[in-house]
């Protein structure tokens, strides 16, 4: 067993065992389901990371970048990540007063239907489920490229890996465990990608040098390689296409129900958005780090194929052994946790959401529902091909156009009704699967403008208004949506706000300070490699990259300022007792 294997061996033994233990506290359903609701802010931190972060980003989207994509992922602003600031802010709070044990069972609450739950349930099942089985199968590919292992018993080690403890321990297993594994791959990156970078000569130099690469010349740029054998034939293809799918997956951080349920087991609120802002700032990093390390690796090689296992070439050629190794095993724990977290939702919804509701789930049932979502799994990833990066990508873009507009409108609008709700499921995840899959086997081929996402989003909008136009929301509806808006009393304390604005404070210092760093460290550099600097070597203005490496000032200075606004005025203890009392005889009229 050479040192990657044991590296790997050791952290997935260590999260088998910490789950176990775990899963002893487990006594009820709400702690199987919500881990009690008595989660800190570093919990639903590391759950919301790691739940999101998979094979899918340090292999597909590494290999992406490491293909031609480096430039756009590095300088076009974070708009998918906004979607933890405004989920929190606009949805997720207001899901954790619904004190729901699901999503999906909030949803067929707040309308007062079971059908709308069960829709909700359906998309879970299929939509998570086929997730999982990505990611299930990533791990495999990845287990069996670094061991001795073969596909089929890199599977079966993959999925007894996170299976036995999200079996037994459930939620609270799943954020603990979730926690240790962000905690790992966290650190693994960033002493990896520091070394490599050092390797190369530091920031500066190492841009520099890619820029003035013959063999991938437009990798830096702002659009990345376009044309001729890639789906982008302009630049403005590229960015249209960039912008709607990071559109959707903000709106996949904001609503989804691997994403949303997190809140669902915070301890208050201002966990809520304590948490989520701080993933903001987890996941901005991390991409930055991984999405530059895949494109610089161009440096020592360009062309390791597949593309995907890049970093995992990285690993064992461009830094120390015990380096390489951490950051492997940091990989395995990124696509446990995902895969974790999956099961975990997929057997709550088989368990709470599809059936009647003339039985509470009861936790020994839920277990063995949750044992055959396992098994089907299992039985898909051994027969199924793998499609790591676009499969991700499809999914995950379902829940942006099948939950989006349902999710906001169920908290915002007094007009949604049930069958509108419904109806606006259904049409939403219809309008993106079917033009998805149709475009996926080349019977069409949809232009950059008709993003099967955007297509599903605004099929599930105009189901919504066109559904609930032709009747009014129930008393039983309009109730529940009122007794939504009264914000808990115990959430209004002085020292609690004061500790949450923090976090959308430094939204604003990082909107003010990342284009400085940007214009410094990979504009100046990438424009002396190209030979586009002005004449006194200054950064040359007439050229595009400049521009958008402002684009966190205007994403973030204005979305950290709102933040503030909103929580001050939400929280703020002096306004207790009018507000409470006026929310009250609201509800009570």
């Amino acid at each position: 067993m050479d040192s990657y294997t044991l590296t790997i061996a050791i952290s997935v033994l260590l999260f088998i065992v910490v789950g176990n233990y775990a899963g002893r506290r487990v006594h009820t359903v709400e702690d199987y389901f919500v881990a009690g609701r008595r989660a800190p802010t570093l919990l639903i931190l590391g759950t919301l990371v790691a739940s999101v972060f998979s094979t899918s980003l340090f292999l597909g989207e590494a290999g992406f970048t490491y293909d031609g994509q480096m430039g756009p992922y590095l300088l076009l602003p974070g708009i998918a990540v906004t979607g933890y600031i405004y989920g929190a802010l606009f949805f997720g709070t207001f899901l954790r007063r619904s004190r729901a044990p699901t999503v999906a069972d909030y949803l067929g609450h707040r309308f007062n239907s079971r059908r709308v739950q069960q829709a909700a349930g359906v998309t879970i099942v299929f939509g998570l489920g086929g997730y999982l089985l990505v990611v299930t199968q990533g791990a495999a590919l990845l287990l069996a490229d670094l061991t001795a292992l073969n596909y089929v018993e890199a599977v079966l080690v993959a999925w007894l890996s996170y299976t036995i403890f999200t079996l037994y321990a459930g939620s609270r297993g799943v954020i603990i465990t979730d926690t240790l594994m962000f905690l790992l791959f966290t650190v693994a990156t960033v002493l990896f990608v520091g070394k490599l970078v050092g390797g190369f000569g530091g920031v500066a130099t190492a841009v520099e040098a890619l820029a003035s690469q013959g063999i991938k010349p437009d990798i830096a740029a702002w659009h990345g390689t376009i044309g001729e054998g890639t789906p982008w034939p302009r630049a403005v293809d590229f960015l249209i296409w960039f912008v709607i799918i990071d559109l959707s997956w903000s709106v996949v951080y904001a609503v989804s129900p691997w994403q949303a349920s997190r809140h669902l087991m915070a301890r208050d609120e201002h966990v809520v958005l304590r948490a989520s802002i701080y993933a903001c700032f987890a996941v901005i990093i991390m991409q930055y780090l991984i999405y530059g390390a895949g494109g610089l690796v161009n440096l020592a090689r360009t062309d390791i194929a597949p593309s995907e296992t890049v970093l995992l070439w990285a690993a064992q050629h461009l830094v120390p052994g015990f380096l390489g190794a951490l950051l492997l095993a940091g990989i395995v724990a990124a696509a446990l946790s995902s895969a974790s977290t999956f099961l975990s939702l997929v057997g709550f919804s088989v368990s709470n959401d599809l059936g009647s509701r003339d039985r509470a789930p009861r936790l020994g049932t839920t277990r063995l529902l949750m044992g055959g979502v396992a098994i089907v799994v299992l039985a898909l990833s051994l027969t199924l091909p793998a499609n790591v990066f676009w499969i991700m990508l499809f999914i995950g873009t379902v829940f942006a156009s099948s939950w989006g507009p349902v999710a906001f409108m169920s908290v915002w609008s007094s007009r949604i009704t049930a069958a509108g709700a419904f109806w606006g499921l259904v049409a939403g995840f219809a309008g993106n699967v079917i033009p998805a899959a149709l475009d996926y086997a080349g019977l069409i081929r949809l232009p950059s403008y008709l993003n099967p996402a955007l297509l599903g989003a605004l099929t599930s909008l105009a189901a919504i208004y066109l559904v609930s136009s032709r009747a009014a929301p129930s008393p039983q509806e309009q109730s529940f949506r009122e007794r939504l808006h009264m914000t808990p009393a115990g959430d209004r304390d002085r020292r609690k706000t004061l500790l949450t604005l923090v976090a959308p404070a430094l939204l604003v210092v990082y909107g003010v300070l990342m284009p400085a760093l940007l214009l410094h460290w990979y504009v100046l550099p990438y424009q002396r490699g190209r030979g586009l600097v002005g004449a006194d070597g200054t950064i040359d203005w007439s050229q595009a990259e400049p521009w958008f490496a402002l684009g966190p000032a205007l994403l973030f200075v204005p979305l950290g300022l709102i933040a503030v606004a909103v929580i001050w005025r939400r929280y703020s203890p002096s306004a207790t007792a009018s507000t409470l009392q006026s929310q009250e005889k609201s509800v009570t009229s």
